[in-house]
């Protein structure tokens, strides 16, 4: 059976290498973006497997209409991809609450939205999946992301919770951790950034990372959509996928510094019980 797919942010980067794999694989696509008209080549070349519909995410009272209307047209959701986000660099201090608040609303309350919006029609399926596009920065951080990673660790968090509730449902929740990739993430005016006080050399060091590590990432995000499609087919699907070699390099050396300190401390935070 061929597959619905709901993609956010499916005009480019991730969201528009899922489309085309997703595409490739027999499948249909609605690709959520600002900007649907950069969807018309995939239209054309795919004559009525492609559906654009104009989404922000932020606009929360617009997500439940657009998922019924994408119902009405197609007759069911099989997979949603949470992907539709930005980068923003910023030392702790220097975030501004308004710029904290708009990244959770792209990056958590809008997903959120979207999940409340679709689960009831796959729990009425008694299948599906939920993708979830995190970050590497989802399962540890470093100076200068610290909005960024607080947004994605409180999607990881929530994404964990969801998938222990939907299990027995059969739906299937993949959250998804990349590195550094190909996309537009880093692209000028792309990568949000708060005001620099000059204070935090080490979030100057990131900037400048940022600033000039568009277009020489590493990752391919043509191969990240074909391992994620395969993750998704597979009999296990993992519920934590870290992509490429710098993500699970990181998020393996985070899981072994937190393994380090709880041990150095274990017995004493065992003994805390009342006697």
């Amino acid at each position: 059976m061929t597959r619905v797919w709901l993609i956010t942010g499916a005009s480019s980067g991730f969201g528009r290498a899922l489309a085309e794999a997703a595409l490739a694989a027999g499948d249909t696509v609605v690709g959520a973006a600002r900007r649907p008209e950069a969807l018309r080549d995939l239209a054309e070349v795919h004559p009525g497997r492609v559906d654009s519909v104009r989404l922000d995410v932020t606009d929360i009272a617009a997500i439940e209409p657009a998922v019924r209307d994408v119902v009405a047209r197609h007759g069911r959701i099989d997979v949603l991809v949470n992907n539709a986000g930005r980068t923003h660099v910023g030392a702790f201090e220097e975030t501004t609450d308004a710029e904290l608040r708009d990244l959770f609303d792209v990056h958590v309350l809008g997903p959120a939205a979207l999940v409340r919006a679709v689960l009831p029609r796959l729990r009425e399926q008694r299948s599906g999946a939920i993708v979830q596009m995190s970050s590497m920065g989802g399962q540890m951080s470093f100076a200068g992301f610290s909005a960024y990673s607080g947004t994605k660790f409180a999607l990881e968090g929530m994404s964990e919770a969801l998938a222990d509730e939907v299990r027995e449902f059969g739906i299937k929740v993949l959250i998804v951790e990349p590195g550094a990739f190909r996309t537009a993430l880093f692209e000028s005016g792309r990568a949000g950034a708060s005001s620099d006080t000059g204070v935090y050399t080490k979030v100057a060091g990131t900037r400048a990372a940022v600033e000039g590590g568009h277009g020489g990432q590493p990752g391919d995000p043509a191969k990240a959509a074909a391992l994620i499609l395969a993750a998704l087919d597979a009999a296990e699907t993992p519920l934590h996928l870290p992509l490429g070699d710098d993500a699970v390099t990181a998020v393996l050396a985070q899981l072994d510094a937190v393994r380090k300190d709880i041990a150095a401390w274990e017995k004493r935070t065992r003994a805390t019980d009342f006697d």
